[in-house]
Order: structure tokens, then C-alpha cells, then sequence
């Protein structure tokens, strides 16, 4: 199967709340980039950092969101996902919808590398942060 058709089907699980099969296909040591200025900006790198500082943050700070990819880029080992965010933040509860580029990197059949980029600054204005 094809890096793009296994990002695919990790895009579906992560809809239907499958976060193990989205984890399970991550590299023990992935290099995971959130946006800078995103509210989970940063670094993170493992499986168990992404799900304690963003996947974790998403299912217990939002109602209803979600990631869906509208276009796959096939690059073979990378492959670049577009699409929209959306969801409601409970902190605040303001509601957002917002573009997003998603570049993935797969080395020995794993993810090992991600990097997001998104509008930041439309983020916090719809938000109100």
C-alpha cells in the first residue's frame, strides 16, 4: 500500500476515534511539529507526547473537532495533506474553521516525521485567545 493510501485510512481512523491505529503507525522516535503560535505549538517527539500534549488536548478541550483532508500530494515518502480544522474550544466557547497543510514523512514503513501549518493568528481571533 502506498504512503498516501495509508495516510488515508489514518485520517479515517483518527475520525472515528481510533487513536491507537493513528499512533501504532508512528514511528517509536517521531518528530511531530505543531505551529508556532498554534495553542499547542511546539515540539514533540514519540508517540505517547503526541497523544498526552495534543490528541488528548483535542478529545478533552473541544466539542466536535475535527481534521478533514480535502487533497492528498503524493511525494512518495512524503506526502502533504490539505484541509480544514473545525470545532468548538470549550475554554472559550467560540467555534473555528480553518485551513490546514499537513506535511508527512515515512521512513521503514512508519511515520516518522509531521509538520503542521495552519492560520494561527485566524485561530486566535475566532477563538478569542
Amino acid at each position: 500500500m502506498a504512503n498516501k493510501e495509508i495516510l488515508q485510512g489514518l485520517y479515517d481512523a483518527f475520525a472515528k476515534g481510533d487513536v491507537p491505529t493513528v499512533l501504532g503507525a508512528m514511528d517509536p522516535n517521531i518528530s511531530w511539529t505543531e505551529a508556532e503560535g498554534f495553542m499547542y505549538g511546539g515540539h514533540y517527539t514519540g508517540p505517547n507526547a503526541i497523544l498526552e500534549n495534543i490528541f488528548m488536548k483535542f478529545a478533552t478541550e473541544w466539542e466536535g473537532f475535527s481534521v478533514v483532508p480535502e487533497q492528498f500530494i503524493d511525494g512518495g515518502d512524503n506526502v502533504v495533506a490539505l484541509g480544514n480544522y473545525s470545532g468548538k474550544f470549550l475554554a472559550t466557547g467560540k467555534s473555528v474553521k480553518v485551513p490546514f497543510a499537513h506535511v508527512w514523512t515515512f521512513g521503514n514503513g512508519k511515520i516518522t516525521k509531521f509538520v503542521q501549518y495552519t492560520d494561527t493568528l485566524k485561530v486566535a481571533r475566532d477563538l478569542g485567545l
